[in-house]
């Protein structure tokens, strides 16, 4: 289930913008999957002709690199959403600043060859919350892809971990510094799920709502919400899972 709240970070929630259940139709799969697709294609053609010299194919290749890992996820994430509701996903306790930090530690080579920066911001009390521990990965690097995507040139994205609702959620939130989001995106992401419709999201043109479709079904499998908080800046995608009350041993 998703939510959105405006101006600052909070927990108040909405039964508006609920997505649909199933599965995303492969029209909307396929063009999320096009952009990665085309530039790969496109460098691999540049190095064909040959006329890079040694350091600019060094850079091609790595571009490339970087852009398939990217891709791949998206259909290892796919083939996670198509097996929730066959497959059972334990739930523990889990150190969310532990996780984003190898989230961090794992992305930055593709932030870093985009010009952007990677930063975990999080309160000094150490938080547990109970969750599975590959799905909220996933959910993190897929809100950081998208994140990337709409961050400016030299500027960061922010993972930001606190606790909400007198500490019985956690809430991790991929914070971007790209275009303004309007404020019926969800609807209109929505709607381009169940229509199957590719057409961009205003503002926000590489968008299809698809990251977001999966990133809430990986959400409910935990028992989560998803939403987004509107900056005039931006924006913050954001989970809430249930804290846990055991203490950390880290």
């Amino acid at each position: 289930m998703i939510y959105m709240s405006t101006d600052k970070w909070e927990c108040e929630q909405s039964q508006e913008g609920e997505l649909v259940n199933g599965l995303p139709s492969v029209v909307v799969a396929a063009h999320e999957l096009k952009s990665p697709l085309t530039l790969v294609r496109q460098l691999s053609l540049m190095l064909e002709e040959g006329s890079a010299s040694a350091e600019e194919q060094k850079r091609m290749l790595r571009q490339i690199s970087l852009t398939t890992e990217k891709a791949l996820r998206l259909t290892c994430d796919l083939t996670y959403s198509a097996r929730l509701s066959d497959s059972l996903f334990k739930l523990e306790p889990i150190n969310p600043k532990q996780l984003c930090e190898d989230v961090i530690r794992e992305m930055t080579p593709l932030f870093r060859a985009h010009n952007r920066q990677f930063k975990l911001v999080s309160t000094r009390k150490p938080l547990l919350l109970v969750g599975n521990r590959d799905l909220l990965r996933r959910i993190i690097m897929n809100l950081s892809d998208n994140a990337l995507n709409y961050t400016e040139n030299g500027e960061r994205v922010e993972i930001k971990i606190e606790t909400c609702a007198a500490g019985q959620f956690v809430r991790l939130g991929v914070r971007d510094y790209g275009p303004a989001l309007p404020k019926d995106t969800l609807k209109m992401l929505n709607k381009k799920l169940e229509g199957a419709s590719s057409t961009p999201v205003h503002a926000r043109p590489q968008s299809s709502g698809l990251g977001l479709y999966i990133v809430s079904q990986f959400a409910d499998a935990m028992n989560g919400s998803v939403g987004i908080t509107r900056h005039r800046d931006g924006a913050t995608f954001y989970v809430d899972l249930q804290s846990s009350k055991q203490l950390s041993l880290l």
